[in-house]
């Protein structure tokens, strides 16, 4: 995840609005709703809010930051990493 924070912060622009960004978001908003779930299994996640594509970065570091607190097991732990795999793999960076 810090590895993907790295090359979105190195992007340009111009991938970052092809997409890349984007990816980004909706990975930083995945890592911040499974956080919720393992906090508080009862209540409705909350959705992180879209800070703009040169923030993506950031808000992939503190949701996948805050999920890592939270995982309970090595099988959380695995299926987090593909995750953030398979979102940098879409986003191109």
């Amino acid at each position: 995840m810090d590895h993907f924070a790295d090359r979105l912060r190195a992007a340009p622009q111009s991938r970052l609005q092809r997409g890349a960004a984007a990816e980004a978001l909706g990975l930083a908003r995945e890592l911040a709703r499974r956080a919720q779930l393992l906090e508080e299994p009862s209540a409705e996640p909350r959705e992180m809010p879209d800070a703009g594509m040169f923030a993506a970065a950031d808000q992939i570091t503190v949701a996948g930051h805050d999920l890592a607190l939270v995982l309970r097991d090595e099988e959380e732990l695995a299926e987090a990493v593909a995750i953030v795999e398979e979102a940098q793999k879409r986003a191109g960076v």
